[in-house]
């Protein structure tokens, strides 16, 4: 049983294969297709991210820029920045204090900083600390070419402006880390709810969705490269809402996942996140419908309790929440997996307070969590108006009650597929030996197995023989 990841922001219950592939630092591949210039563009913090960085490389592959895993050898180093923790921030300032020595070896490197910190943190970053050459904001990214002239000819440049409309729709993503076999599809950008600890609407801006036919055509193009399995992505996607100019067209979120769940029988349909506020029945039916509809829901509760959820501005309570998991259970049966996201020690959290938190954990028996304890980040509602009265060391403790709690559960839910079979999709070579495969069911459980004859992309029946607090171990029926 592995020791749980922890630090001063985050801790989850994840294994070493699932934190791994879902690893919170990315880096660009090799690409050498005789372009003049080169690319090192490093991504942070979450799958938003790592879909934006793809949409980057693409405008800059246009704009004569090939791309590299090597650092020293970058004409241009972007680093597309997480602000959701005050973990990421520092992790993001060391790295360009990294680049300023490097720079001074090669003058002519320009450093740029892209998403969420850089529009959170724009004057700090280039004009009073003067530690990059240009700041671009998420809803900018067509602007680079020219802002990167700006930069070629002795200026500083910045842009940083959000956007009602962008969504790169027509901007074909050159997939970064790829497998090979699964892919992240961007489907709306910024987010409409402003909870109170969250910086996420002040950094990319408001919500818009996506043409539904653009998701679906690169879905398909996805389809056709080989790929196996797509995730959606928005902050909430189950309020995904597009109309056609025209008015004949009205599509919702639970319309958008039967489309693309139809471009194929073989193609794996994730998405991610849910909103408890907004996620319907129709889109549980929706999943129910097709077996190709990935049967897990990342549902974060944040707080076990309605007054903590209202000082957060979840607008939702406890008992809403509730529904919500008895509404999973009720249409997709007890096997859907589901997971959350926890903060420990929100503002005024009593102790009472935080026992009910551990009370939800027990009546949802989540298959695995995204814990946290809170930290404050400038600029939110909860730093304007709320005292972050909870102490450290109170705040450590009640987290890790949460950890405890949480992967007891994850070790059941677990034990229970030990006698099963699943499908599983191999991904790849397992962390710890190239003699095992690795891969996920649909309930989004990482599988190890032995190699055998299998290769990465094949779809494989187990069965289920052991388990840790996070992996599976099976072996193929033949």
């Amino acid at each position: 049983m592995h020791a749980p990841i922890l630090d001063l922001d985050f801790i989850d219950s994840r294994s070493p294969e699932q934190a791994a592939a879902s690893c919170d630092t990315k880096v660009s591949l090799d690409s050498n297709t005789g372009l003049q210039r080169k690319l090192y563009i490093e991504s942070y913090g979450c799958q938003m991210n790592f879909s934006d960085s793809e949409i980057v490389t693409s405008i800059l592959h246009e704009a004569g820029f090939d791309t590299t895993s090597e650092v020293t050898e970058a004409d241009l180093v972007l680093l597309n920045t997480c602000s959701i923790r005050e973990k990421a921030e520092q992790t993001v300032r060391h790295r360009l204090t990294q680049l300023q020595h490097l720079k001074k070896k090669r003058p002519g490197m320009v450093v740029g900083v892209l998403g969420c910190m850089a529009e959170r943190l724009k004057k700090n970053l280039l004009e009073e600390e003067k530690m990059v050459d240009l700041v671009v904001g998420p809803d900018a990214y067509r602007d680079l070419p020219g802002l990167i002239n700006e930069v070629d000819g002795g200026h500083k440049a910045v842009n940083v402006l959000l956007s009602r409309e962008e969504t790169y729709a027509d901007i074909n993503p050159v997939r970064l880390n790829s497998n090979g076999v699964s892919a992240f599809v961007s489907i709306m950008r910024g987010c409409d709810n402003m909870c109170s600890f969250c910086v996420v609407p002040f950094t990319r801006g408001r919500e818009r969705s996506r043409d539904a036919h653009s998701v679906v055509r690169e879905a398909q193009e996805l389809v056709n490269q080989g790929y196996k399995e797509v995730t959606l992505l928005g902050q909430n996607v189950d309020s995904y809402k597009w109309a056609s100019e025209d008015g004949t067209e009205n599509v919702n979120f639970a319309q958008l996942l039967e489309r693309v769940a139809l471009i194929s029988p073989d193609l794996r349909v994730r998405f991610s996140t849910s909103h408890p506020k907004d996620i319907t029945d129709e889109v549980l039916y929706t999943m129910k419908k097709y077996d190709n509809i990935c049967k897990y829901i990342h549902l974060p509760a944040q707080s076990g309790n309605s007054r903590v959820l209202e000082l957060m501005n979840r607008t939702y309570d406890r008992a809403w929440y509730m529904n919500r998991v008895d509404a999973i259970r009720q249409i997709l049966g007890e096997e859907c997996a589901i997971s959350t996201d926890m903060i420990s020690g929100f503002c005024s959290e009593t102790e009472e307070e935080h026992k009910d938190t551990l009370s939800l954990i027990d009546y949802v028996q989540y298959d695995y969590a995204y814990m946290f304890f809170y930290s404050e980040r400038p600029g939110t509602l909860a730093a304007r108006k709320l005292e972050d009265d909870i102490p450290l060391e109170v705040k450590k403790r009640r987290l890790q009650e949460v950890i405890d709690l949480q992967r007891h559960y994850s070790l059941i839910r677990n034990e229970k597929t030990v006698g099963t079979v699943q499908k599983v999709l191999l991904e790849g070579f397992s962390k710890r030996s190239k003699e095992m495969l690795s891969g996920r069911d649909d309930k989004n459980r990482m599988v190890i197995i032995p190699k055998m004859d299998y290769q990465k992309g094949d779809y494989v029946h187990v069965l289920i023989t052991g388990c840790s607090v996070g992996t599976l171990f099976g072996e193929p029926i033949i």
